[in-house]
């Protein structure tokens, strides 16, 4: 059959005709065909939005059996719209909106829609239910939503509206659900919020309020949930929210209040939850708070409260969470404390509380989380602890806690315990065959006796184990410790542990190995070629002996190894010197015997990590000595001693030329690096006293090769003869300064006017370049614990103190393993002391007074550490972020989070860890500095995140 050519243009035409004819009788789809032509699908969520072609009207909506759309009985309305999380963008214009006039229900939340809210919306008169939650609308809140008088819901959650808060809201008389929290709304809250009339939920957190907050809030009779926390508020809690009958959550937590918490607030006979928590508020607890008696969930910490917790509690016997944690409180646990039935949470770390804790403590109730940290208390683990049979996670370190554990005998539950830093004796008496969720425990800093259970093998989930500080422990390792599938720290320094290392046969897993200041005995096995994660074995001051085996020196990873004092012969692996990763290694004190491999890299270690080895040689040590005769000798020596003569007449007569007035250059190399001379640097410049050639005064760097062939980075500094003496001995405080998250200063040379730093060249660039790049979870951990331990160093291992002072993601760079080292670390400071602005000392963070000015610069360096935590997990995003963080609501914080880093409901170990981290971020961006916590303490709170080394 012939088909004529004229016959598919006019197919085409009937059908184009026939849908405008059937779109003429079908407003509903029309309008939504054109909604849909002006947004943008990114999934093609709205496919089926289309009318086929052939269909004739037939006085039904061809939209209703659309996605998203909702039609009455007949098809013929469209009664609602729903195209939550369809992934659309663009601006709503609003001007297809006037045909659906009986529209009950609109909901376009999680979306990415953008521009202002179109006023069109507010036209439509029967609307029970706006959600436009979930994204990017801006601008101020339109007027004109009187118009929604039969309005019931409004959820804008999460947003960036901005102005004051609409006060036409409260004209609404239906209105149950009010949610404006997460945009950018300022000003005060209107005193006219307290008339809303049917008022159920009020959500307004994660703002820019100011001001006061209103006592008309105490007139909203029907509200049952408020939440109004993390804005910028001033003064203290109104007590007349107390009249507010019908509250049963109540949430003001980041908020900027101060005062006392009112008493009165115990006429909230109803009130289930109450969240207080990082204000400023001070005073002691209302011992009339035991009249709530609903209560489930009390979050007072983070704050300036004093005195005890109150006696009268115990009359809370719904009371699940007690969070007291982050204050200021003293005295003792009360008894019936432990007799609350449903007591799941305990938290009051950080607090100044002594005596013992309740004997009865767990005993009437399904503890299951339990942190009494940093405190003092004393006496010994309650015997009935575990006895709910729900304990996970068990926090107990940094007290003066005696006896034994023999409460976590049967403790099954247990998934986290930390009792370090007490006076604990007695055996381990930990089961752990029987411990199947294990996977941190920290014993160390104690009086344990008895040895590692021979058991510990069977703690298949364990990733970090330390009982390091415990001298009287004993025992030895035992056998199949290696084989555990996920362990990656073991720590049992000074131990008093003997034997012989197992074999490495299964230890894919290990990062860490500290076993330093025991008596162990043996040689190192081959087998350890099978931990190819090992980054730290430290072996020193034990009896080990035989060769250092070449599969040690060649695993990947590998950045610090410390054999020292120890009894090992043999050469020294030559496999060291082409590591990529090795940062320290020392081998000092041992029976080493033959020439040092002739590597750059360790050369570098300098000779304090070779001493003590009389039969070895080679640089850094003496040379090694080869035969020679007599005459020979005298002979060459005479030569040598012309040469040197002449050298050293050319090369003073060069200086003094070249140099002038400006004095003689002299070279400081530290102890451990390469062994430069003046003339190593200055050689390595073209017209090096040439301002043009090198890098200006701002600090910027510059890469030179030496004659050695290291490539150093340099940095240029200007000074005046009577500043040289004390910034150079800041200077050799720097060089001095050695840690694996450091960059290493190799030395400095230097005149009465002038000084060039020299600094290891790293290969990788700066964490700045590759924030937008780096999404992996496990290397974002490694980042932030390394930025961390290398802050930490600086703060509290060396002495004086040294503040980083200018601490951000492009002084954070990365050597051949990518492992974080800080640069620029107290350049700041040297600056300072060039121009003479600030005094030469400080004192170790702890134990002295310090200088203010250095005090407030390792406040400062805690707080950037905050922000560029924030920075890391936002994939660079959030520049900055500390004030943002604050001013926004926790679980919102940690939803955006969890998207930017896809951590799902199926990974909720990786979940766990980002809340751990960003708790740290929100202590340490705390606004007033006092409130921040040491990096040494963020250190520990960041300890057994699955990357963590140490």
């Amino acid at each position: 059959m012939e088909i004529s050519p004229w016959s598919l243009p006019f197919n085409l035409l009937f059908t184009s005709m026939l849908i405008v004819v059937v779109l003429a009788a079908d407003p509903y789809s029309k309008a939504l065909l054109s909604l849909k032509s002006q947004i943008i699908d990114g999934s093609n969520s709205l496919d089926d939005w289309k009318v086929p072609p052939g269909e004739t009207p037939s006085g039904k909506v061809h939209a209703c059996s659309w996605s998203g759309v909702k039609c009455n009985k007949n098809s013929t309305i469209v009664v609602g719209l729903n195209l939550c999380m369809k992934n659309l963008a663009g601006e709503l214009l609003g001007n297809q909106l006037s045909v659906f006039t009986e529209l009950v229900e609109l909901n376009v939340s999680q979306n990415a829609f953008s521009g202002e809210l179109p006023v069109e919306i507010f036209n439509l008169s029967k609307l029970t239910t706006l959600d436009i939650s979930g994204n990017n609308f801006s601008g101020r809140f339109p007027n004109g939503i009187t118009g929604l008088k039969k309005l019931v819901v409004l959820d804008a959650l999460s947003n960036s509206f901005s102005g004051p808060l609409p006060v036409e809201l409260t004209e609404l008389e239906s209105l149950k659900v009010l949610n404006l929290a997460g945009s950018y709304f300022d000003g005060e809250i209107p005193s006219s919020y307290g008339s809303f009339k049917s008022l159920e939920y009020l959500h307004l957190a994660g703002n820019s309020l100011t001001g006061k907050i209103p006592p008309e809030l105490g007139k909203l009779k029907t509200v049952t949930h408020m939440e109004i926390g993390y804005n910028f508020y001033e003064g203290s809690i109104p007590w007349e929210l107390s009249n507010m009958t019908e509250l049963q959550y109540l949430d003001i937590a980041g908020a900027n209040l101060s005062g006392s918490i009112p008493k009165q607030l115990c006429n909230l006979s109803k009130l289930e939850s109450l969240f207080l928590f990082r204000n400023q508020l001070m005073g002691s607890i209302p011992w009339e708070f035991s009249q709530m008696v609903s209560l489930i969930n009390l979050d007072l910490s983070d704050n300036l409260i004093s005195g005890p917790i109150p006696e009268s509690f115990g009359e809370l016997k719904k009371l699940k969470l007690l969070s007291l944690m982050f204050n200021e409180m003293n005295g003792t646990v009360p008894d019936t404390i432990a007799e609350l039935p449903s007591m799941e949470t305990l938290f009051i770390w950080n607090n100044f509380f002594t005596g013992s804790l309740p004997e009865n403590l767990g005993r009437h109730s399904r503890l299951r989380w339990l942190d009494v940290s940093n405190n003092s208390f004393v006496g010994s683990i309650p015997p009935g602890v575990c006895a709910g049979g729900k304990l996970f996670k068990l926090m107990l370190f940094s007290n003066n806690f005696t006896g034994n554990l023999s409460a976590l005998s049967n403790c099954l539950s247990l998934v986290r315990l930390r009792v370090e830093d007490n006076s604990f004796s007695g055996e381990i008496p930990l089961n752990f065959s029987h411990l199947h969720g294990i996977r941190y425990i920290d014993l160390s800093g104690n009086r344990f006796t008895g040895g590692i259970p021979a058991d510990i093998s069977k703690a298949l989930k364990l990733q970090y184990f330390s009982v390091s500080n415990n001298p009287e422990l004993g025992g030895t390792i035992p056998w199949k410790t290696w084989s555990l599938p996920f362990l990656q720290n073991f720590s049992a320094s000074f131990c008093n542990i003997s034997g012989n290392l197992p074999p490495f046969r299964s230890c894919k897993s290990l990062v860490v190995v500290e076993l330093q200041k025991n008596t162990i005995s043996g040689s190192i096995p081959n087998s350890i070629s099978n931990c190819q994660s090992l980054e730290i074995i430290n072996l020193a001051r034990n009896h080990l002996s035989d060769h250092i085996p070449k599969e040690l020196a060649s695993l990947p990873s590998l950045g610090v190894v410390d054999l020292s004092h120890n009894d090992f012969s043999g050469s020294i692996p030559a496999e060291f010197g082409k590591s990529s990763s090795l940062v320290l290694l020392n081998v000092s004190f041992n029976d080493i015997s033959g020439t040092i491999p002739s590597h750059e890299l360790l050369q570098s270690m300098g000779s304090s990590a070779y001493t003590g080895n009389p039969k070895l040689c080679g640089a850094p040590l003496q040379s090694c000595s080869t035969a020679i005769d007599g005459k020979k000798l005298r002979l060459i020596l005479l030569i040598s001693a012309g040469v040197v003569i002449l050298i050293a007449a050319t090369v003073s007569l060069l200086i003094h030329l070249r140099k002038g007035s400006k004095g003689q250059w002299k070279m400081n190399s530290f102890i451990g690096l390469p062994q430069f001379t003046a003339n190593d640097v200055l050689r390595s410049f073209n017209a090096t006293d040439s301002k043009e050639e090198l890098p200006p005064f701002s600090g910027a760097f510059c890469k030179a090769v030496l004659p050695t062939g290291i490539t150093v980075l340099v940095k240029k500094l200007e000074w005046e003869p009577k500043r040289v003496k004390i910034a150079s001995e800041f200077i050799t405080q720097l060089g001095n300064s050695r840690h694996m998250n450091l960059i290493r200063l190799l030395g400095f040379c230097y005149n009465n006017q002038l000084t060039y730093l020299l600094y290891d060249c790293l290969p990788n660039g700066n964490l700045a370049e590759k924030l937008r790049m780096q999404r992996d979870w496990g290397m974002k951990c490694r980042i932030i614990i390394g930025i961390a331990k290398g802050l930490c160093f600086l703060h509290h291992d060396c002495n004086p103190a040294i503040p980083h002072g200018d601490l951000k993601s492009s002084n954070v760079m990365f050597d051949d393993n990518f492992e974080p080292r800080l640069a620029d670390f107290g350049f700041k400071h040297l600056i300072q002391l060039i121009k003479g602005t600030v005094p030469a000392t400080s004192s170790r963070l702890g134990t002295g007074e310090f200088n203010d000015a250095i005090k407030d610069e390792l406040y400062k360096d805690i707080y950037n550490f905050g922000e560029l935590i924030l920075e890391i997990l936002t994939n660079g995003k959030v520049i900055k972020g500390g004030a943002s963080i604050q001013s926004k609501p926790k679980d919102v914080v940690l939803r955006e989070l969890y998207d930017e880093n896809e951590a799902g409901s199926t990974n909720s170990l990786q979940e766990d860890e980002m809340k751990q981290v960003v708790d740290v971020a929100l202590l340490c961006t705390k606004s007033r500095a006092v409130d921040r916590p040491s990096i040494e303490d963020a250190l520990k709170l960041l300890s057994g995140l699955k990357a963590n080394g140490k």
